[in-house]
């Protein structure tokens, strides 16, 4: 049997102001995650309800739905709460479908691959 550690528990106490709030919710891979909190434990796994990913390419953007979420708490670096009251994104953001911010992430990802690549073939012009 485990223990949770004094900062497990503190944690998930803390998570207890966001019950049935609207979150961000910013995970190790990089992903935000909007939802309503709707659950959580002591490892702070959480339950969002009506949960989207919103993937940002450059000055687009697309909140792909993902319904019911469940996120083991290890994975979360970064929980917030939304003003549902103030605009969530700046004017300058344009919302673009699923479709065509999927593209613009495969290009994004192209751009850095090939750059790494780049630097990779050039790291013998060095002369440190």
């Amino acid at each position: 049997m485990s223990w949770a550690s004094s900062e497990d528990i503190y944690l998930s106490t803390s998570l207890a102001s966001y019950l049935d709030k609207k979150l961000l919710v910013l995970l190790r891979d990089g992903r935000k995650l909007l939802g309503t909190l709707r659950s959580f434990d002591q490892f702070a796994n959480a339950v969002l309800e009506g949960a989207c990913e919103r993937v940002i390419v450059g000055e687009i953007y697309c909140d792909i739905p993902l319904g019911l979420y469940i996120i083991r708490g290890e994975n979360v670096v970064l929980i917030g709460e939304l003003d549902v009251d103030k605009e969530e994104l700046p004017p300058h953001m344009t919302r673009v479908p699923e479709a065509e911010i999927r593209r613009a992430q495969k290009a994004e990802r192209e751009a850095t691959d090939l750059k790494g690549t780049m630097r990779k073939r050039m790291e013998f012009l060095d002369m440190d």
